[in-house]
């Protein structure tokens, strides 16, 4: 009697989940009263491009990348800035610095200055520019203002850094010395 009495517990409990087992389902189912928020296509862009860069990504790379050939190996400044702008990234802290750099290199020190603000303005940490813009200081004169960028170099890269050693070798030279870097 008792094995009866375990099979007849077991079937009637595996009846009752069998028919709560949709009522639970549709209470958990049930639609939200307010709609699911809006997906971000930011996260699921970036994490895309992390796996398989874009298009536009790829023709980015590949225009900056010519473009820094033609300022290091080529020293073609005029057509290096060309390259750049047509990029369509001047708010870009790496595209902006380089424009000032090619800036610098033909002479033309206002305007350079201008595209060194705006990369920093861009990114107040990128080291590059305040190495860049801190040379551009040392030729100008303003070996205060250097010294400033030196500061801000050694706290964001430390002093062991290429841009930190670059920049402190040019403000070790007496002034009216002239720069090779």
């Amino acid at each position: 009697m008792t094995k009866f009495a375990i099979r007849l517990l077991t079937l009637a409990m595996l009846t009752l989940a069998l028919t709560a087992a949709p009522v639970v389902s549709v209470v958990y189912a049930a639609p939200d009263s307010s709609p699911p928020p809006p997906p971000d296509n930011s996260k699921k862009k970036k994490r895309s491009s992390e796996v398989r860069p874009s298009t536009q990504e790829t023709a980015f790379a590949t225009g900056y990348r010519a473009a820094y050939a033609a300022i290091y190996d080529r020293h073609d400044y005029a057509s290096a800035i060309e390259q750049l702008k047509a990029l369509g990234r001047d708010d870009s802290a790496a595209v902006a610095n380089l424009i000032g750099y090619s800036y610098r290199q033909l002479g033309d020190y206002k305007v350079s200055q201008i595209w060194y603000e705006r990369a920093l303005k861009a990114d107040p940490n990128h080291v590059k520019t305040w190495q860049y813009y801190g040379l551009w200081q040392v030729e100008q004169g303003n070996r205060e203002s250097a010294q400033y960028h030196l500061n801000k170099i050694a706290a964001l890269a430390g002093t062991s850094s290429e841009e930190y050693r670059s920049l402190a070798a040019a403000l070790e030279k007496p002034p009216g010395t002239g720069l090779v870097y």
